[in-house]
């Protein structure tokens, strides 16, 4: 019984590091570097609700938001018992949400980082909180505290005025690595944002990306190949140590009779002289005469 207890435990385990292995894979293949920030921007107002998730890892237990606050690392959630899953921020301040954040497993960091700036300040820059990529389409809008008031935008990139915009947006249908940089906006009698940094990812990362998912799939699939050998191997052990333990415990009995055999036997060798030697007693006092006694 121990040695099949044993057994399956490992077979568990075993079963375990796939499903892991697998659901990595799947959070890697889901682009999920980086936490999902809802709303999808860097910068928020004090009061904001923000969440920061870990999508790509739903199919694992364990996985836990991380932040980093004026140097002190610790879970986003409010006690580490409760950390595991998304982090949902339902009023945000500044002094103890702007930072980074990222997602582990065990402790370990299995994403890149993202800044969150949280202001008590009536402008913010909304952009991007993850990367964008060469081609693609990317917005910055300039928000007011108050919307209910009309008004117009300047943008900076690296401190340099890049346009006054009426629309409060700054529109790049096709974004280029020279675009990459620290961006901020301004509010004509109102205030100006934080500044952000908009990170672009060449289409030599993208294709690198892509390459290194060539080879993620194929190690999850060696990895597979090797589990399900190592799972063959673990069945055919069990069998042959219940084998094993079955033949031991039938011993015993095989012993038992041959006991017995031996004893039987060794009490036939010595009452069969006995018999006689009554046998020819007997015969004696029957033949022979009685003598007269002796006057």
């Amino acid at each position: 019984m121990e040695v099949r207890t044993q057994g399956i435990r490992l077979l568990m385990n075993m079963l375990l590091l796939l499903v892991t292995t697998v659901d990595f894979g799947d959070f890697q293949r889901h682009d999920s570097a980086f936490p999902q920030v809802v709303p999808n921007r860097q910068q928020f107002f004090e009061l904001e609700s923000i969440s920061i998730s870990c999508e790509g890892l739903n199919g694992l237990t364990g996985w836990r938001v991380m932040k980093k606050t004026k140097g002190h690392v610790r879970p986003c959630a409010s006690t580490w018992e409760t950390s595991t899953g998304p982090c949902n921020i339902s009023n945000a301040y500044p002094s103890s949400d702007s930072g980074e954040y990222w997602c582990e497993i065990a402790g370990i960091q299995t994403t890149n980082t993202v800044n969150i700036t949280v202001t008590g300040g009536p402008v913010i820059l909304d952009s991007p909180v993850n990367p964008v990529t060469e081609g693609d389409n990317m917005a910055l809008h300039c928000r007011k505290k108050d919307k209910k008031s009309n008004f117009t935008a300047d943008f900076y990139k690296s401190g340099i005025s890049i346009g006054h915009r009426p629309t409060v947006s700054m529109m790049n249908p096709t974004v280029s690595k020279s675009d990459e940089g620290v961006y901020k906006c301004s509010i004509s009698d109102t205030g100006e944002s934080a500044e952000s940094w908009l990170i672009v990812r060449s289409l030599e990362t993208r294709a690198q990306t892509e390459d290194s998912y060539f080879h993620l799939y194929l190690g999850v699939g060696v990895s597979m190949m090797v589990l399900l050998l190592l799972l063959a191997g673990l069945l055919y052990w069990l069998k042959y140590q219940q084998k094993i333990q079955g033949h031991t415990e039938e011993m015993p009995l095989t012993q038992k009779a041959s006991e017995v055999e031996s004893t039987q036997a060794t009490y036939a060798v010595i009452t069969k002289p006995r018999m006689m030697k009554e046998s020819r007693a007997a015969s004696w006092s029957v033949c022979s005469p009685e003598r007269p006694a002796h006057l």
